[in-house]
């Protein structure tokens, strides 16, 4: 995105990328239909970079959500709204839309040059290790695109973060963003509900209620509702050491009624049985409440509709960075100036993932990824006008 903004500026642009082939996060993104923004409304939209949201924001005025997908579609891919509200390529794949930017990359003469890996500031420009050996480029304007630490087989994997602390960048240690957690399963649990989802629930934390489903792992849960809580579940568990994901199994539905639904049931009735004849739990619900449950509990109509209501599954740990859809942490915002220039490096500029900010699933990540490409941009061609 900050190359294609550049071109229309009649600059001189060069991409040099570590890997075989360009953009194969983006790529990966597109497995799963390439949910590029959301079509929430604007306002609220442009809270969901948590303590970042006030600096990304000029960002993302400058390129939301309808300007992306005029984007798109002015690359020849059409978009369309899910019923959850995220947008997606009606093609459902990023290939087809990555072809055609590339191509019109190409049409303004931008050279890609991939298996180039950037080594580090040297002799006033940058050293690469490329196919061909060594080589040193002296740029007159620098944009970092390396992205945070998740993913590092697809590239990013934070190796830059030496190189600039050494310059005296500050950079906040990156977390996994967007991650399950490690939860002490029963191996009898874990080996029969590991996979199995757990739909049509509303989960709480400090983040909020939210509902949704997600899955049990055999270490754990993850899943898009267990996503929307990370942060929050993740920062509770490094200040206390301690953190619980509170799951209403049954939405909609009264405590009250609940108890005495259960309470009319034989109480010499299998507890499976007792169950699903009141409610209509069973399965993963029913092994997670038996899982978690004190025994005791079992047996009683109204401590178990509590229960059923409000069950706190106890968290461990998160799931490894590796293992994260994205990451925290990152440069740190007060390292950059408005047009994304590092202030310790005079004609070094910074865009996406490796700054610190985070963002739920839903489109949001993308979006920012690609304003912050603009933006950095628009930061380079101003100074080099002046320098």
């Amino acid at each position: 995105m900050a190359a294609e903004t550049l071109s229309l500026f009649g600059h001189r642009i060069a991409v040099y990328d570590s890997m075989p082939t360009v953009a194969r996060k983006f790529l990966l993104a597109g497995k799963s239909g390439l949910n590029i923004t959301h079509s929430e409304d604007y306002s609220l939209f442009t809270t969901r970079f948590g303590a970042a949201s006030p600096r990304l924001r000029a960002a993302l005025d400058d390129f939301q959500p309808n300007d992306i997908r005029a984007w798109a579609q002015g690359l020849g891919t059409e978009t369309f709204v899910g019923s959850s509200g995220r947008v997606f390529p009606k093609v459902m794949k990023a290939s087809p839309l990555l072809r055609a930017w590339l191509a019109r990359l190409e049409a303004r003469d931008v050279s890609i040059m991939t298996r180039h890996r950037w080594c580090g500031f040297e002799d006033g420009g940058l050293t690469f290790e490329t196919p061909q050996g060594r080589e040193l480029v002296r740029p007159d304007a620098i944009l970092l695109a390396l992205g945070g630490a998740s993913y590092a087989r697809l590239g990013s994997d934070a190796t830059w973060v030496g190189g600039l602390r050494d310059k005296g960048v500050d950079i906040a240690a990156f977390q996994p963003a967007n991650c399950g957690f490690d939860v002490t399963w029963s191996a009898m649990f874990s080996e029969r509900f590991a996979g199995e989802p757990l739909k049509a629930v509303t989960a709480t934390s400090e983040a909020g209620s939210f509902p949704g489903e997600f899955v049990i792992s055999k270490t754990g849960i993850e899943g898009s509702l267990v996503y929307a809580h990370a942060a929050a579940l993740r920062d509770r568990l490094t200040k206390k050491g301690e953190a619980s994901l509170i799951v209403d199994l049954v939405p909609g539905r009264d405590e009250e009624r609940l108890a005495r639904d259960l309470a009319r049931q034989d109480p010499k009735a299998s507890f499976s049985n007792r169950l699903r004849k009141a409610i209509g739990i069973e399965g993963v619900k029913a092994g997670l409440l038996r899982e978690l449950a004190e025994p005791v509990v079992l047996s009683h109509p109204e401590g178990l509709a509590s229960l059923i209501k409000a069950l706190p599954i106890p968290l461990l740990r998160t799931r490894p960075i590796a293992e994260a859809i994205s990451s925290a942490g990152g440069i740190r915002w007060n390292e950059l100036d408005e047009g994304y220039m590092l202030r310790k490096l005079p004609g070094t500029f910074v865009a996406g993932e490796m700054i610190d900010w985070e963002a739920p699933t839903g489109g949001y990540l993308l979006t920012a990824c690609l304003a912050t490409g603009r933006a950095a941009a628009k930061g380079m061609d101003a100074w080099l006008k002046t320098n």
